[in-house]
């Protein structure tokens, strides 16, 4: 119950001063050599209880505060957990190989797929080596490959999304950023197996679009996607990024909005207070999840894959007619 997994966000704050002084107590109990069972006991309830309360009714802010938690995990933490197996393939063949960017093959129970995403670092050394997570063209590309590798052998494709958005450097700019997400959503479109999406974390612009055309998208509960980033809506909307809250309510970027309007597929369940709180619990919703979306794909032709990917993105948008 104890919030131990890294930083406590500003709304946690009052759960964290009774987990303190139950803590105490139990010291005080221990050293004193005072029974304080009942006294423990009440407060251990009334920490559950204002537990609940608050993770069960979080703002779309606050949601996405947990979904950028340090502590979060990332692509190579559910897969490792998820899949069996996994050998990572490396390079797009044509400039260098990514690390924002990680994809190989592995096994999902006893199915052989091709799984994809962005990697986060942990800490400012892995950061700069995976530059935050943000793919430059070289790492779509790179994903574009395996997806192809992954058509010709007929292996199915999983694509975890976190990423805030692709690289806006000058460098990826020079090497195409643009062309290669353009592509990237033109190939998947056409790919004759079945892919599954999962956004994990963050889901922003053509950074997970690039990887995001998929024959079912699903979506973690405390997940977020859209165009952009809810500080980059405000800083161009209200010339103030610090009026993200505003942003987010405008933007129906959170999973409940984005389910209701038929973006996704199906809400993944995170443990109460977000999916650093138990990463086993978390991953092994994931699997479900994607076991359940894939294996009724897994009975289609290439033709009616197509079709039903087609489809999917087709009936995007709903409207009123007065």
């Amino acid at each position: 119950m104890a919030i131990n997994q890294g930083p406590v966000l500003e709304f946690e704050k009052p759960i964290l001063e009774l987990e303190k002084q139950i803590e105490e107590l139990r010291v005080f109990s221990r050293d004193k050599n005072i029974p304080m069972e009942e006294q423990i006991h009440v407060l251990e309830q009334k920490a559950r209880s204002l537990q609940t309360e608050i993770y069960k009714n979080l703002t779309p802010l606050q949601r996405i505060q947990i979904v950028r938690h340090p502590k979060r995990p990332t692509f190579l933490d559910y897969v490792g957990i998820i899949f069996t197996n996994f050998i990572e393939l490396h390079g797009d063949r044509n400039f260098k190989d990514d690390p924002a960017m990680v994809g190989g093959i592995a096994y999902l129970d006893d199915i052989p797929v091709t799984v994809i995403g962005q990697q986060k670092g942990r800490d400012t050394k892995e950061n700069i080596y995976r530059n935050f997570g943000l793919p430059h063209p070289e790492g779509y590309r790179k994903a574009l490959r395996l997806m192809h590798q992954a058509d010709k052998f007929g292996r199915p494709i999983i694509c975890l999304v976190d990423v805030v958005g692709a690289y806006p450097g000058i460098e990826a700019e020079e090497r195409g950023q643009g062309e290669a997400i353009a592509r990237n959503i033109q190939e998947m479109a056409g790919l004759s197996v079945p892919v599954v999406v999962l956004i994990t974390g963050e889901g922003g612009s053509g950074g997970a679009l690039a990887i995001g055309i998929g024959n079912r998208v699903l979506m973690m509960e405390n997940a977020w996607y859209s165009v952009i980033s809810p500080e980059g809506c405000a800083s161009i909307l209200y010339r103030d990024a610090s009026k993200a809250g505003e942003a987010v309510q405008a933007l129906k970027i959170s999973a409940p909005n984005l389910l209701e309007m038929d973006i996704v597929d199906e809400i993944i369940s995170e443990p109460l207070g977000g999916a650093h709180k138990n990463p086993q619990e978390t991953a092994n919703n994931m699997k479900t999840g994607i076991i359940k979306h894939l294996t009724p794909l897994l009975k289609l032709t290439p033709e009616e894959l197509l079709a039903d990917r087609y489809q999917r993105f087709r009936q995007y948008g709903k409207f009123i007619e007065n």
